[in-house]
This record gives structure tokens, sequence and C-alpha cells, in this order.
């Protein structure tokens, strides 16, 4: 059985009262509730929000009008039917300018009454359902959108654990340490920040850097860890490790490895064309791999290794500044100096040799 429908009937005279209950009863799945005291009326409509209230016009205390407009303020879509005796048009055009509203002049036609009503019921009807119906699809959506963003957590979970995984294999075979990965990645989502990239931007690249040299698996040992300086020879195949580190990570569908391939394939490139493997300039380098040759370059510069001492930080920041518009993009310089401290205190915060194996985890 369809859910019966509550009509409001307010009217400070009992002889109306009862005719209005009379003619609501004949209307199907209609419960009429009756009141003479328009307050008392107005006040049981706030809390109850009927499907219709039919109110005279012409009460003590508070006018059918006026009833209606303080309703509106809570229930504006609520079907209200005027009853009154007062013919003045401009009366008609203040009843019909509130929304959802109609009024009849006493004495009452039955007919048209029963048929006005009907019409307003079922109009208030289909617009119920319309926002249940409304209701209900958001529900599903969110729903939809919450078992999304979860599966997506758990997708980038993985994907994080692959990215450390590879990264550890590259940092077994390769001189550089854990503490330059996670360095030379913080100092990449810098610039980037400073370069006006999204929070998401900034995140992608934070977690795709680290992949940047995961191609010197590739490499034989004899040159990858050779303590002196390559021969030409030696140095051309140590250069194809940029290549082999974008086939390792563009054959995956994920997107940050898509971006860290792309990373590997672009971070050795100069800004001036003198880069490697691909010779490319200014913006035909992808902008990530514009951000990773400035931080990779400046944490290399002031890491020890078996080959090198560190250089002092004012000595590689000249060196960055020196090569601005050659090696590196001027832009990507700039972004990189900006609140320069907050790049000492990255320096700071992973150190060579207090940074555990079990705690190399991008933070």
């Amino acid at each position: 059985m369809a859910n019966t429908m509550k009509v409001a009937i307010i009217d400070d005279a009992q002889i109306n009262v009862t005719l209005l209950q009379h003619l609501v009863r004949k209307l199907e799945n209609c419960e009429p509730v009756c009141f003479t005291d328009p307050v008392v009326g107005l006040a049981w409509c706030l809390e109850n929000a009927p499907d219709l209230i039919v109110v005279d016009y012409m009460m003590p205390q508070l006018s059918g009008i006026d009833l209606t407009e303080k309703f509106r303020e809570k229930y504006p879509e609520i079907p209200v039917l005027m009853v009154t005796a007062n013919h003045e048009t401009e009366l008609k055009h203040r009843a019909l300018r509130l929304h959802s509203m109609d009024f009849l002049n006493k004495p009452l036609d039955n007919n048209e009454f029963l048929a006005r009503a009907k019409n307003m019921l079922d109009l208030h009807k289909s617009r119920k359902k319309i926002a249940d119906r409304a209701a209900w699809l958001k529900e599903e959506v969110d729903k939809a959108t919450a078992e999304i963003a979860e599966r997506n957590r758990e997708i980038l979970l993985r994907e994080r654990e692959t990215i450390i995984c590879l990264a550890k294999a590259a940092e077994y075979r390769d001189p550089e340490t854990g503490a330059h990965i996670l360095r030379m990645a913080h100092y990449s989502k810098h610039i980037a920040r400073y370069m006006g990239e999204s929070p998401e931007q900034q995140d992608i690249l934070l977690d795709a850097a680290p992949m940047h040299d995961v191609g010197k698996v590739g490499i034989a040992d004899m040159i990858l860890l050779k303590p002196g300086k390559l021969t030409e020879t030696e140095f051309a195949i140590m250069k194809e490790h940029a290549f082999i580190g974008y086939k390792i990570l563009n054959e995956s569908s994920s997107d940050i490895l898509k971006v860290a391939a792309e990373i590997a394939w672009t971070h050795h490139e100069k800004y001036d064309g003198n880069g490697y493997p691909r010779q490319l300039k200014k913006d035909d380098i992808p902008l990530f791999g514009r951000i990773v040759a400035v931080a990779d370059v400046f944490d290399a510069l002031t890491s020890e290794r078996p080959y090198k001492k560190a250089w002092g930080v004012e000595q590689a920041t000249q060196f960055v500044k020196d090569n601005s518009g050659t090696h590196f993009d001027p832009a990507c310089v700039e972004a990189f100096f900006a609140e320069f401290d907050e790049v000492l205190a990255i320096k700071n915060q992973f150190v060579d040799d207090q940074l555990e194996p079990r705690n190399r985890m991008l933070e």
C-alpha cells in the first residue's frame, strides 16, 4: 500500500475545517491534520513537513500569506493551497509569487478543490521521487567513489613497494646511497612546489624520482664501480643506463612508473642540448626530467663517494647557478633556490651514515 500523504488544514473557522477535512478524505491515501489556531498549525507543519497545506487567508494572529512565507523558509518545495474570500488582484499576485502555491476563492467548488489538491499532491509526490532518486544516486556514487579510492590506495602502496625494491636493486650495484635517493626526491618535490605544480604532481614526482638511475642495473661492475675516470668507450656504455632505465620502467602500466621511465630517460639531458642520450634541449626535455637534473647534480656534488670528496654547499650552489641556462633550466634553478633553507633542512634530514636500510622509504 502506498504511503499515506498528510494534508495540513489550517482555518480559524471550525465549519470550514470540517468541510475541508471531509473533502481531503476523498483523496486517495490522504490523511487530514486539522488546526483552527494558525500559530499551532504552523509549528506542526514546520516539525512534520506535510505533503500539502490548505490554509485560509483571513485568520487572526497570522494570515495565510504570512504563514506560508514562514513555512517557505524551511520547506520551499512543499505545495500550499490558499482558500480566501478576498478577490483583490494584488493578493492573488502576491500568493502566486510564492513558489508551489495556488489559491481558491470561497465559496469552494468541491470538484475544483479535489482536482487542484490532487494535482498539487501528484506534483509533490513526483518531486519527492526525484529527490529520493537523486539522494540514492549520490549515495551509490559516494560508495563507488570510496571503493575506487580504497583500491587506488592499495594500488599506490603496491607501486611504492615496487619503486623501493627497484631503487634498492640499483642502490646495491651503485656507490650512491639510499640517502641520496631520498634527498634528491625531496629536492625534486621542493622545486616542483615552487614552480607551481599541484600537490598531486609533487607527490607523483616524489614517488617517481628515486627511479632515475635504475638503469644502472644493466651496466657492468667494471664500469659502474670504476674508481677512476671512465674512458670514452666506457662512458658511452655508462650513458646507456638512461635508456635501460626507460625500458625497464616503461613496460609497466603504472602511471607513477611511466613518469619514472620518462625521468630515467631525460634527467641527463642538458638545457642547451649537449646532454644525453638524445640531445634534447629546453622545453623539449620533459619538466620532471629538468627538475630532477638540478636535484640529482646538486646532491651528487655535495655527497662523498669512493672516488671523490664532497663539495661544500657554497661551491655546489655556485656550480648550479653558473650552469643555469646551459646544463639546467633557469626556472628550475630559481625554484630550487627559493626558500633555500628548506633544501638545507632536507640535506640534514637524510644523512648517509644515519639512514638505516629499514627506514629507506619515501616520507
